[in-house]
């Protein structure tokens, strides 16, 4: 049992956590990444999308000095993408599930948390605007806003992370049951419950 509540556990962790991940940062390929905010100042980046580059994936990296961007659920910063008068997607972006940011430079307190603002599954030809802005969110010391586009990109299946974590608590609660029953199985040994070695005679202990 506790073999399979382990596998049990490590698909869900799979299916859940890896099969997203990799899907957002790694299915299709780069369009290019754009700087959208440096200085104090954000401004719009306009890029050439074709109908080929669909679906596009639409990610954001926020290099800030901190170890999380905001406890509380905040808008940290807003996107919209727009191409001839419309909008193609519009987004907020919390930050708040960035466990593990990375670190721009050992010697450099800053670090960089990723969000995903979401995927334009039709792309008409021509030019689009994003415009990153800030949010409600306060004191968060941002030092630069990258704007990363990948072409191509695999749609996540919606159903995968409910069902990874369903499976990883399935996993662990039988990993800690067959813990706590295994070592219940285990019971000593009564002393009593063997005869005593004889005193004497043929097979004897020793005097």
């Amino acid at each position: 049992m506790r073999f399979l509540s382990v596998l049990v556990l490590v698909a869900g962790a799979a299916i859940g956590v890896f099969y997203p991940w990799v899907m957002s940062n790694f299915s299709g390929h780069a369009i290019g990444s754009f700087r959208v905010y440096e200085g104090g100042r954000f401004r719009p980046v306009t890029v050439q999308l074709s109908e080929s580059d669909a679906p596009v994936r639409v990610l954001v990296d926020l290099t800030a000095r901190a170890e999380r961007v905001a406890s509380q659920q905040r808008t940290v910063l807003t996107l919209t993408a727009a191409s001839g008068g419309r909008t193609a997607l519009a987004s907020t972006l919390s930050f708040n599930h960035t466990d593990n940011p990375r670190q721009v430079s050992p010697q450099l307190p800053d670090k960089i948390f990723r969000d995903e603002a979401g995927v334009i599954d039709k792309v008409a030809p021509g030019a689009y605007v994003f415009t990153v802005g800030p949010g409600d969110a306060d004191g968060i010391d941002m030092r630069a806003v990258d704007l990363i586009l990948r072409a191509g990109a695999g749609a996540i299946d919606e159903r995968a992370r409910p069902a990874g974590y369903a499976l990883m608590g399935v996993g662990f609660v039988g990993l800690m049951l067959s813990l706590v029953f295994g070592r219940g199985g285990e019971r000593p040994q009564n002393p009593n419950s063997q005869p005593p070695a004889p005193r004497w005679g043929r097979n004897g202990a020793p005097r």
